[in-house]
């Protein structure tokens, strides 16, 4: 397709153009990112900066006043969970600091316990009343879809900003990157159109107007964009290629982006030129579970996505077995071991899943993916009475799933770490001993012990999810190496009601690789 146009209307338009722009409201493009993630797309300007005349009143005269609209309900307050269902008290925030919670949710790390991630997507997606000094400017919704990106929830990242109304800027620039990345670009393209309120950069209104089929507008604004300086040297190079093809035939293939980013990714794709998914941020991974990408890349990236908790035990299982791997070694391996151990549990042979189990769960291992795995069969082979190294094997499979305290109560333990299992499992270590410093630092979390000093602080001003988001810092620090971080969290957790996530933290200490 040609984009050439006769110069003298070409510059015409660019005079119109660049005179409706500049009257825009952030026509041109943001200095600073809307996000601390730094990978979102630059889809929406920057609203106007107004500047605020002298102060009629000299500062510190009056306290702060926060100011609500009657009638709406603040953004922090919107969530997908309903909070009775999460195990969270409703008023989890308090009399808390809107920047400081905000700032803790961004600041937790994605790799970490698998019962500590469902904690936090627990939080992240819950109905929540927001922080009682909160002036509604949805800081903590933003960072909670933040760190759901983070985690590359994707699909529930976009049910929460749905819920919430992507018609701010920051809300709508977040969830046009969500639409791109799981294949929703022309939804995304066409709310863009129908919001007025939303300012597109010459990037995002360049690939709207091409995905919309008016390629002519389409390139005499990526000329515009020239004129006027508003797209660099590199987004230039990727727009041309993507509006012409025929740019890229002999030419050297396009350097690799200094800022990847879902509009970079999604042009990319359609030059020709796609980018790896792996060496980029997890939300990423989710664009190669569309069934255009090829099985290979759609197991890497169920897995990765698998091991934060996003993609549920089936989907994940769904993805393994949609055909049979056609070669060995690596990810192969996995997929065979993890099918021949599926057929042997359809055949309901204790023998035959005896054998498949030690191997199956060694590549579970390597992976990463031990909960996932225990999730679909735990619970199915606590009922096959295995003997030997099998039965013990399945015993601690089962402790990984959600049906551990089914599991423990079943099981007569056959040694002393048996038994100190079931009884974390059912919340009763009583005089069950092992030797081992992490199995006394549980016990000491177990144990009626007074909280640390900073989060008793937290709880007692009312602050309980600042309580919660530090316990999960403790934690996780604490399968790192400090072992009397882990005592510390777990005495928080219980005392806050969150005993499930406490047994089931303590369970996978015990019994996953996750220290040092």
């Amino acid at each position: 397709m040609s984009t050439s146009l006769r110069p003298s209307r070409i510059g015409a338009c660019i005079r119109g153009i660049a005179l409706f722009l500049a009257a825009a409201p952030g026509a041109a493009r943001a200095e600073a990112p809307l996000s601390a993630i730094d990978w979102l797309s630059e889809s929406v300007a920057a609203p106007g900066v107004v500047t605020p005349g002298p102060a009629l009143i000299p500062p510190g005269t009056l306290a702060p006043i926060t100011v609500i609209p009657l009638g709406r309900t603040s953004p922090d307050a919107v969530g997908i969970l309903p909070a009775r269902l999460t195990g969270l008290a409703s008023n989890l925030w308090g009399p808390g600091d809107p920047s400081t919670i905000a700032g803790a949710i961004r600041a937790e790390r994605v790799d970490t316990l698998p019962a500590i991630q469902a904690l936090m997507l627990k939080i992240l997606l819950a109905e929540l009343d927001p922080p009682t000094g909160s002036g509604g400017e949805g800081q903590i919704l933003l960072a909670r879809l933040d760190k759901l990106l983070d985690l590359g929830a994707l699909d529930q990242a976009q049910a929460l900003v749905e819920r919430a109304g992507p018609t701010d800027p920051a809300l709508f620039r977040r969830w046009f990157d969500i639409a791109l990345l799981t294949g929703q670009e022309d939804r995304a393209c066409a709310a863009m159109r129908a919001t007025p309120g939303i300012a597109p950069t010459f990037p995002a209104r360049i690939f709207c107007l091409a995905r919309g089929g008016d390629w002519n507008a389409a390139a005499l604004t990526l000329e515009t964009a020239r004129a006027l300086g508003f797209v660099s040297d590199e987004e230039d190079a990727l727009l041309a290629r993507f509006l012409d093809p025929d740019l890229a035939e002999g030419a050297e293939p396009l350097p690799a982006p200094t800022r990847p980013s879902p509009l970079i990714y999604r042009m990319r794709e359609a030059i020709g030129e796609p980018l790896p998914s792996a060496t980029l941020p997890l939300a990423f991974a989710r664009a190669d579970l569309r069934r255009t990408a090829g099985w290979k890349a759609r197991i890497a990236a169920a897995e990765r996505l698998a091991r934060t908790g996003v993609l549920t035990p089936n989907q994940l299982l769904g993805v393994w077995t949609e055909r049979k791997p056609a070669a060995s070694g690596g990810l192969w391996e996995r997929v065979a071991a993890l099918q021949a151990f599926d057929v042997a549990m359809l055949s309901g042979k204790p023998g035959s899943v005896a054998r498949a189990l030690p191997r199956a769960w060694a590549e579970m291992q390597k992976a990463r993916l031990e909960v996932p795995f225990a999730e679909l069969y735990g619970p199915r082979l606590s009922q096959l009475a295995l003997d030997g190294e099998a039965g013990a094997l399945a015993f601690r499979v089962g402790l990984l799933s959600s049906d551990y305290e089914a599991v423990a109560r079943a099981h007569a333990p056959a040694n002393a770490q048996e038994a100190f299992l079931v009884g974390l499992a059912l919340d009763a270590i009583g005089a069950a001993s092992t030797d081992d410093a992490l199995a006394a630092a549980l016990r000491d979390g177990f144990a009626d012990r007074p909280l640390p000093r900073a989060q008793e602080r937290l709880i007692r001003e009312g602050r309980q999810g600042e309580a919660v988001l530090a316990a999960i810092d403790l934690i996780t620090d604490g399968a790192r190496g400090d072992i009397a971080d882990i005592s510390r969290a777990l005495a928080v957790l219980r005392h806050l009601g969150l005993k499930d996530s406490a047994r089931q933290s303590a369970l996978q200490l015990m019994l996953l690789e996750r220290r040092g």
